[in-house]
């Protein structure tokens, strides 16, 4: 059974900055960051292949930057620019997503 773990949420002030973790207990080769705010459904924010190849949800576009460790078990989201409107949980996964890997998330508040 594959295990994720995000870290690295918390409080910070709109135009901040954040850096979320995701370690993981194997390889997996297309790794996915999603969020889901309240009222709102989950939706996928980045992903990134094995071999370093990403996309991004237009709403992060040239503020949120995935990357993976050399090892290729950790994956990370680089957020810059925080907005309010990306206050939500935040998840990572497979990308498409399988169900049994999902975790408890990383809280990230965007306010003054």
């Amino acid at each position: 059974q594959v295990q994720l773990v995000e870290s690295g949420g918390g409080l910070v002030q709109p135009g901040g900055s954040l850096r979320l973790s995701c370690a993981a207990s194997a390889t997996i080769w297309r790794m996915g960051w999603y969020r889901q705010a309240p009222g709102k459904q989950r939706e996928l924010v980045a992903a990134i292949t094995i071999g370093g190849e990403t996309t991004y949800a237009d709403s992060v576009k040239g503020r949120f930057s995935i990357s993976r460790t050399s090892a290729r078990k950790t994956v990370y989201l680089q957020m810059n620019s925080l907005k309010p409107e990306d206050t939500a949980v935040y998840y990572c996964n497979s990308h498409p997503p399988i169900s049994a890997y999902w975790g408890q998330g990383t809280q990230v508040t965007v306010s003054s």
